[in-house]
């Protein structure tokens, strides 16, 4: 492995490009391979088995591609096989994607600290037992929240339709009932509605509410590991790929809309 070589970052549809824009705005010299497994979408309906499987395959796309380090920009995929991908490739910088409770325990005045998330994220079992440890040490409750269809919505581009409203008011107002004065992004997909959100929050009568996206710890912690490894690119011109099992004008289009930016994608049709 050397410093010109990419960095891969994969997720099952579009939601990691969130944590790709902290990457790519922390780390602007670094050449990125972004791969969405559309074809296997939604991934909080699979077996940890399935997505342990699954990622140790795209692992092996991605770094048949030269990848220098991976980052699993979807929390499902984290619980289910960060660790699984660590055992196999021990010497590779591995970054996965928390569920942001320690921030959110960090910045709550009232002690309520609602987190938004898919129902497979919030019923593993390494989050049960981070949410337990964090309440402990930090004297929050965590008010968890089940947001089955919101990625989805997402992946669609429906960001503000009245359908993505209509789900989220659903879901953020018993968490203000409740009290939660913070609200932890807990899928990378959920970025990508803050303004809807906001909005929302604003209908409840502009509640001060902190929002909670991982994106950006993402980033320091890559970078921190590229550093001790000696494989940071410092200098030259970044170049951005995408790698897609679904089509490949969807993605390009998720790039566009989503990050303002023109990327050329490519449609994989198996992986080994």
């Amino acid at each position: 492995m050397h410093a010109e070589a990419p960095i891969g970052i994969f997720d099952s549809g579009v939601g990691g490009l969130s944590v790709l824009r902290h990457i790519h705005a922390q780390l602007p010299h670094e050449h990125l391979l972004y791969f969405a497994d559309a074809a296997y979408a939604p991934y909080g309906e699979k077996s940890e088995e399935v997505l342990a499987e699954r990622a140790l395959a795209i692992a092996r796309f991605l770094l048949g591609r030269g990848a220098k380090a991976l980052v699993v920009a979807c929390n499902t995929a984290t619980v289910a096989a960060v660790k699984v991908l660590r055992a196999h490739y021990p010497a590779l910088p591995i970054v996965g994607v928390e569920p942001g409770l320690k921030p959110g325990a960090a910045a709550t005045r009232s002690g309520k600290v609602g987190v938004l998330a898919t129902e497979a994220t919030l019923a593993g079992d390494k989050f049960l037992a981070l949410r337990d440890q964090i309440a402990a040490s930090h004297g929050a409750q965590f008010l968890l929240q089940g947001c089955p269809g919101l990625a989805d919505q997402v992946d669609l581009g429906e960001l503000d339709t009245p359908e993505t409203v209509a789900l989220l008011e659903g879901f953020i107002e018993p968490l203000l009932a409740q009290g939660a004065d913070t609200l932890v992004l807990g899928c990378t997909h959920y970025p990508f509605v803050r303004e809807a959100i906001g909005e929302i929050l604003h209908r409840h009568g502009g509640r001060d509410v902190t929002l909670i996206d991982t994106g950006d710890a993402v980033a320091r912690q890559l970078q921190r590991l590229l550093e001790a490894a000696g494989l940071l690119r410092k200098t030259g011109a970044a170049t951005v790929t995408g790698f897609t099992t679904g089509a490949g004008e969807a993605l390009a289009g998720a790039f566009t809309n989503l990050l303002g930016m023109a990327v050329e994608a490519h449609e994989v049709h198996a992986l080994s």
